[in-house]
């Protein structure tokens, strides 16, 4: 059953609105007439998860909306707990970036409970029918567009492939998924451990990966922080020519994609998708207002051919 939607200041959510779609920059200081309240649940405190949240509270600044902050720290019970806490700041909806979709049911509930409805970045539950929206990335996709750029390089070539994953439970699990169905048949998985979205865990996973598979070809990277770890402990081990594929799209990865270090990246933006959370999310308030329940994210492989194709990653 649909979370009711609610905006309890009336007639003041239309001017926010236009402020919203608008983007222009010059709105009033954020929260500054109170007329809208929204909650940020951050999942982390990744590059990427640092700038969807500086894209929230921008655009949010932009549209004088406030936005109150809560970081989960990959923890499914605390993501719960920044839940119930924003409710009782008597927000208007919630933005979450969920650490784990399988908490996701219960995180709906107790919102639902509350007449607060969630808005999701990055996933959405498989019944949306229950949140306000989602700016969702497929990540499935996104997997699988790495895993076409080793089929393409490998030429039908026998390789062998390594994961360093993210953190289990959320996007992590959908990528490697995408990315482990779409690796042609020539091409096998030796090795998949999480390196937890964290860069130390992730050199130490790479360092035992190539340790115990030194002719590795290729290796999966969950995000390019841990790929540029990955790529330390592969280099130092002598096995340089281990080809990395991995996402984001920051300015250090479209870099490391121009001198070699990366062989392919999908640019995934955190500032387009806090920037649609944030629209959206205040347009879907007003039930008045034309905005679509799903937004799907656009997805980008960038390689050496194509680096002027990655959208902005972070507000500068």
């Amino acid at each position: 059953m649909p979370i009711p939607v609610r905006l309890r200041r009336g007639a003041a959510a239309a001017v926010i609105l236009g402020a919203t779609l608008a983007l222009t920059g010059c709105g009033t200081e954020s929260g500054s007439d109170g007329s809208v309240t929204l909650g940020f649940v951050n999942g982390d405190t990744s590059e990427f998860a640092m700038c969807l949240q500086k894209a929230v509270e921008t655009t949010a600044k932009a549209a004088g909306v406030r936005v109150h902050l809560a970081n989960s720290q990959q923890d499914p019970g605390k993501e719960l707990s920044n839940i119930e806490d924003m409710i009782s700041r008597d927000v208007d909806a919630l933005i979450v970036q969920t650490v784990n979709v399988d908490a996701l049911e219960g995180d709906i509930a107790k919102a639902g409970s509350a007449n607060v409805p969630i808005f999701l970045t990055s996933v959405a539950t498989d019944d949306v029918s229950g949140i306000l929206g989602a700016a969702v990335v497929d990540l499935r996709r996104l997997g699988a567009l790495d895993a076409g750029w080793i089929a393409k390089d490998a030429r039908g070539k026998q390789v062998t492939v390594g994961i360093v994953a993210g953190a289990p439970g959320a996007a992590s699990d959908l990528m490697v998924a995408g990315f482990t169905d779409a690796l042609p048949a020539h091409a096998k998985v030796v090795a998949n451990q999480p390196g937890m979205f964290n860069p130390v865990v992730a050199q130490g996973v790479a360092e035992n990966m190539i340790q115990a598979h030194p002719d590795l070809d290729y290796a999966f990277v969950a995000n390019e922080e841990m790929a540029f770890a990955v790529r330390k402990a592969f280099d130092a081990a002598g096995a340089e020519d281990v080809r990395i594929v991995t996402e984001n799209g920051t300015d250090k990865g479209l870099a490391a994609v121009k001198d070699g270090r990366f062989s392919a990246t999908v640019a995934n933006s955190p500032q387009v998708i806090g920037e649609t959370a944030v629209t959206n999310a205040v347009a879907r308030l007003d039930d008045t207002a034309k905005a679509d329940r799903i937004t799907r994210i656009p997805l980008t492989l960038i390689t050496k051919e194509n680096p002027d194709e990655a959208p902005q990653y972070c507000a500068r």
